[in-house]
């Protein structure tokens, strides 16, 4: 076999392959006599055929299957040859083939060549200060404190600004033209009953709370709001509706004091202090993970950047797959039809492409440093990892093992700890401030 490879850059190459007609003609001859037991031809008796009838009457089939058997195997020999793995398939084409003569082609593919990932001490990080003052501990606080408002029924009055109001009301929507006068046209009527609506909510009709105040609960109130040209819900601006309310009942939110009865209802806290402590602890935790983030966000940037050539585009588009499977699965798991989310999954695709580029160039120098430093990964530290997404799901360590074996996980597991031990070695060099 004769090969001749062509670097079209650092990681697309070509290499044109020749095969001799003597293994061509082998090939042949062998297909054809597994044709010639199973054909049946007029005239002949199964099996017994000559071979130039079989070959003749076969020939494209014949040609086809001798290709689809030699190219795979001449494509493997000559990457092992040359001491190159393509990282997807090769792209055939100019495939010629004919009984006496030698089968040739040219076979596309992209690689990643070996590379200097450079000095890891010059691999500088600022790890951001993690720090909680009082105000954002105030501030979680008063969250919990508005999360845990409840509302009352009030009696004996009508409404008063930030009452919630449980309404009966009948909307008619008639268009405005431009010189005043309501359009002769039938109006449009909408009817809603037990309504919850909260006084002074930017969501409620401009004028509307206005309309409501000092309205008796029973008493029943017609009144017109315009609504103005440029009002967020389309079918309702330059509209004037009139609105028939009846109050049915009256709620007041009431939110509790910040003290040790607070922190008891909450159930774990026998004063506010305790309660403050464990939120000021929350929040060091949330922090320290941002932080954690933030820093190996950094780490990776500025591995990416010490790639010498480019991602090879089959791995950018692999790594951009994987992102939409990922976020799909996300909207899956909340009940979503990613089918109808309405998402332009083609500009999402793009928006994911440099943050994907960067993310497998540093995956790429994080093998790079591993194949150098002959880092490994231990069949007792995939097995723990195993443990531990088991016990995130809920599921046995066998059970997930026999899951990642039929879908073939326990590679993406063992690269992951490999790169893994990659960054603990860069963090080992690396100056971190």
């Amino acid at each position: 076999m004769k090969t001749e490879f062509v670097d079209v850059n650092d990681t697309r190459k070509n290499v044109r392959v020749e095969i001799s007609s003597d293994v061509v003609d082998a090939e042949i001859d062998r297909i054809a006599k597994d044709y010639s037991r199973r054909a049946r031809i007029p005239g002949f008796r199964p099996g017994k055929a000559p071979a130039r009838v079989i070959k003749q009457r076969f020939k494209d089939q014949i040609l086809n299957e001798a290709a689809h058997e030699l190219v795979p195997r001449a494509i493997e020999d000559a990457m092992r040859e040359r001491g190159v793995e393509p990282v997807d398939q090769p792209d055939v084409r100019d495939v010629t083939i004919e009984e006496g003569r030698p089968l040739t082609f040219t076979a596309s593919f992209e690689t990643v060549p070996a590379f200097d990932p450079g000095d890891l001490s010059a691999v500088t990080i600022a790890r951001p200060p993690v720090r909680v003052d009082e105000p954002a501990v105030d501030a979680a606080l008063e969250s919990l404190r508005q999360r845990a408002a409840r509302y009352e029924n009030v009696e004996g009055r009508g409404v008063v600004d930030g009452d919630t109001v449980v309404v009966d009301l009948v909307r008619v929507v008639g268009r405005v033209s431009a010189e005043g006068p309501p359009e002769t046209r039938p109006p449009a009527e909408d009817r809603h009953e037990n309504v919850s609506v909260e006084l002074g909510s930017p969501a409620n009709p401009p004028g509307f709370d206005a309309q409501l105040l000092g309205v008796d609960v029973g008493a029943t109130k017609t009144f017109q709001v315009q609504f103005p040209a440029d009002y967020p819900a389309k079918d309702l601006a330059g509209t004037e509706a009139s609105y028939t309310v009846t109050v049915k009942g009256l709620k007041r939110r009431t939110v509790p004091e910040l003290d040790n009865e607070f922190a008891k209802d909450l159930g774990e806290f026998d004063t506010l202090d305790a309660l403050r402590a464990r939120v000021r602890a929350d929040l060091e935790h949330q922090a320290h993970h941002e932080a954690d983030d933030h820093f190996r966000s950094e780490l990776m940037k500025q591995l990416a950047s010490r790639l010498p050539f480019e991602v090879p585009p089959s791995l950018v588009d692999r790594e951009i797959d994987r992102r939409l499977e990922e976020f799909a699965g996300r909207l899956m798991e909340q009940g979503i039809d990613p089918r109808q989310a309405g998402i332009d999954w083609q500009a999402f695709r793009e928006s994911q492409r440099e943050v994907a580029r960067q993310g497998v160039g540093a995956a790429l120098v994080l093998d790079e440093i591993a194949r150098r430093e002959q880092l490994e990964v231990s069949e007792a530290e995939i097995e723990q990892e195993i443990a531990r997404y088991a016990e995130r799901s809920g599921r046995t360590a066998p059970a997930v093992r026999a899951r990642l074996e039929k879908e073939g996980g326990l590679s993406r597991i063992s690269s992951g700890l490999r790169r893994e031990k990659s960054i603990d070695f860069v963090k080992s060099r690396a100056t971190i401030s």
